[in-house]
């Protein structure tokens, strides 16, 4: 594939940004670790990419069988550098959350969760603060018809927006709102960007639904080519004619003209690289989005700063995956083939946003 598209200022800087990423996989600074606490979900969320349930067959994990990864990467490195996300599931189901959250913040490292915010009552919202927590991230898929159709319950917005209410007021805790753009929910993203505003949200992430999980076979929840780009068109104008919110399209892939307009860095995956992840069941993972295929061991059986120095090959080193329509792309070597939780089992790609962007531009 040939993609054209791309200036010459944009090209000298996605030059530097390749070469300072692949300096960040020489040395893979473990920054982020993503812990997920529970496979238990009080939602069923028709996007979900995982198998979540209110009743879930796996048992939560021990906190302190997480406490000895956490020991590990003490021994290894400076805990005030690594940020301990905790999702699920829903963190929220674990009744224990706050306990685990002042043991992370005793050890020495910042935390937060990612929450869908429905059982985040003021009381459970002044003990995790009480606990040391960092931040937030909390879905909203749209206004309160779409968003709460998309989530199945029809108390999920006004649980939002009342999350939101007690952020706000709360200095010690960083936040942001992710929004997940589906068929069903584009054309209403001008009215959510400014129901935000008004609510005072300072940082807004937008994303789409990858093929995956429940949304593979849900013609509603994956974007077409025009509204993708769309999508982007949307994004880019945001930044420029909101200066209160932030509006950025997180790490989903490589998206040629529109790198570095969509978002402040351009992008890269940095799973494996800068990320980490533990999994219900002890598997040594990355981001959690990425399938289980590519863990590199389980901290029952391995120490994780082992496996993490010496078996996450496959992520720093994206060779493996020039083949198919990434072979002969142009764009290869700012790309490296997109983003982890795009391959399938057997390596291959399951979505390309340059091809995305291409369709699009000759359907317009």
């Amino acid at each position: 594939m040939h993609y054209h598209g791309l200036s010459l200022r944009k090209r000298a800087a996605l030059e530097i940004e390749r070469l300072i990423n692949a300096d960040l996989a020489r040395r893979h600074p473990l920054q982020q670790l993503f812990w997920e606490c529970t496979l238990r979900c009080d939602l069923h969320c028709r996007h979900c990419g995982s198998d979540c349930k209110m009743k879930s067959d796996s048992r939560d994990m021990p906190f302190e069988d997480f406490a000895r990864v956490l020991e590990s990467i003490r021994r290894r490195t400076d805990p005030n550098n690594v940020y301990i996300t905790i999702s699920g599931g829903e963190p929220l189901m674990r009744a224990d959350l706050e306990e685990c959250g002042r043991r992370i913040y005793d050890m020495g490292f910042p935390w937060g969760i990612v929450t869908n915010a429905l059982h985040l009552t003021p009381e459970r919202f002044r003990r995790l603060v009480d606990a040391g927590i960092h931040g937030m991230a909390i879905s909203l898929d749209g206004l309160e018809e779409n968003h709460n159709w998309m989530r199945g319950n029809d108390q999920s917005f006004r649980r939002v927006e009342e999350a939101i209410a007690m952020l706000r007021e709360e200095p010690l805790v960083i936040y942001d709102i992710v929004t997940c753009a589906t068929e069903r929910n584009i054309h209403e993203l001008p009215a959510l960007r400014q129901w935000l505003i008004d609510h005072g949200v300072e940082m807004w992430r937008v994303i789409d639904v990858f093929p995956s999980g429940r949304a593979a076979t849900d013609p509603q929840m994956l974007l077409t080519d025009e509204h993708y780009r769309q999508l982007l068109d949307f994004i880019r104008t945001s930044e420029r004619e909101c200066p209160t919110l932030s509006v950025n399209y997180g790490c989903e892939g490589f998206v040629g003209e529109y790198e570095m307009d969509v978002r402040p860095i351009a992008f890269h995956c940095h799973a494996g690289i800068t990320v980490g992840g533990v999994m219900a069941d002890g598997r040594i993972a990355a981001c959690a989005s990425i399938r289980s295929d590519y863990s590199q061991g389980n901290i029952y059986t391995d120490d994780f700063m082992d496996v993490w120095e010496n078996r996450f090959q496959p992520y720093r080193d994206h060779s493996w995956m020039r083949k198919g329509q990434c072979a002969d792309c142009n764009m290869w070597r700012y790309c490296q083939g997109n983003g982890m939780h795009l391959r399938d089992a057997d390596g291959h790609l399951m979505q390309c946003h340059l091809a995305r962007l291409m369709r699009g531009k000759q359907k317009s």
